[in-house]
């Protein structure tokens, strides 16, 4: 599936995962809210970073959940992508995933000043909302931010929610993995490998999505986010 939150059968694939912030908490005791397992606190995003005038400086967490299937059959398909996108996360901010909790797989470090927790579920996409998602409705590599929405129908997502207390106010990125071809099979479509042609287009969707990742937990919702998703809508047509 894809990231920030989900993976929805309507043809696109969203970076499954669920960009959750946490209350404000000081850069000096971020491994303290990882520690225990608690359903997080849900709020508004409009910045990681405060206003440094305010007084002392703290960053809020971010929980950033991809979401996919465990073992290597699942492994490279549209299903995954939401894996795939934490994984390029992990490696370009240098965080190590090797923490198993939660029936999940978790990775603890920062994007900038600002501390994440990386998570990939383990307990199969239609149950990711016991640890902590992939929509077919965009085209292959298109990716898109928002700020909350519902499941979409998607099985994964909607058993997040459920484990939120139905709480749909948590940021999402999706990536597009494109719409089962003539009567295919949606489960055999989500479980099929890219095409060459898809690979390379998948390959620069997550490039580009762990710049917009950087942005939305540095900077919030702002203006760039907007312009990040007009650009992606249009960048496949040709004039």
């Amino acid at each position: 599936m894809s990231m920030l939150a989900a993976a929805t059968p309507t043809t696109s694939a969203h970076f499954s995962a669920p960009l959750l912030p946490c209350s404000h908490t000081p850069r000096r005791s971020v491994a303290a809210p990882f520690r225990r397992a608690r359903r997080p606190r849900l709020s508004t995003v409009v910045a990681s970073v405060p206003d440094p005038a305010a007084g002392p400086v703290e960053y809020t967490p971010w929980l950033i959940a991809g979401l996919g299937n465990p073992g290597n059959k699942y492994y490279g398909t549209r299903h995954n992508v939401g894996f795939e996108m934490v994984d390029r996360i992990a490696r370009e901010e240098g965080i190590t995933m090797n923490t198993i909790q939660s029936k999940s797989l978790l990775g603890v470090g920062s994007i900038g000043e600002v501390p994440v927790l990386l998570v990939k579920p383990q307990s199969y996409m239609n149950y990711s909302g016991e640890a902590v998602y992939d929509d077919m409705s965009l085209p292959n590599g298109v990716l898109r931010i928002q700020r909350k929405g519902g499941h979409g129908r998607h099985n994964g997502l909607q058993n997040v929610i459920e484990h939120l207390d139905g709480r749909r106010e948590f940021p999402r990125l999706s990536i597009g993995i494109g719409s089962p071809p003539g009567k295919m099979d949606t489960r055999a479509f989500l479980l099929q490998k890219f095409s060459s042609e898809e690979r390379v287009q998948i390959d620069t969707a997550l490039e580009q999505g762990v710049d917009a990742v950087r942005t939305l937990v540095l900077k919030g919702f702002s203006g760039s986010i907007e312009r990040f998703n007009l650009v992606q809508k249009y960048k496949f047509h040709r004039v």
